[in-house]
């Protein structure tokens, strides 16, 4: 059985959310927690919350209480979100304005109650 948790627009680049998820993909989610703390990097937070958020839902899923040890992430991806709503303006020589886009990303994490299947 699977379940999915989902982190949509949130304020990370989506290449640095994907060097914490390649550290933890594959492994069960007892072990990821106690690595997401460890990993220097601000968008551990935001993993550690989804990857919370995943397993509950895998629990609500089952209807019975599972052992984190015994749910492993399956997938985990985060992709580019829409750049177009967080237009900023930074300050530029001779009075002018020069406008940059904020970086947004969409993670995407799923969790299931047996081991990935490698070929």
């Amino acid at each position: 059985m699977q379940a999915i948790a989902k982190a949509r627009f949130a304020r990370y680049g989506s290449r640095k959310v994907n060097s914490v998820l390649g550290q933890i993909r594959g492994k069960s989610v007892q072990k990821a927690e106690l690595l997401l703390p460890l990993i220097p990097r601000k968008a551990g937070e935001l993993v550690a919350k989804t990857l919370k958020s995943a397993a509950a839902n895998l629990q609500v899923k089952a209807g019975k209480k599972i052992d984190p040890a015994g749910m492993w992430i399956t997938e985990a991806w985060a992709n580019n979100g829409p750049m177009s709503h967080m237009k900023r303006v930074m300050p530029a020589p001779q009075g002018r304005a020069h406008t940059f886009k904020r970086k947004v990303c969409h993670l995407t994490m799923v969790v299931a109650d047996e081991p990935v299947k490698r070929n």
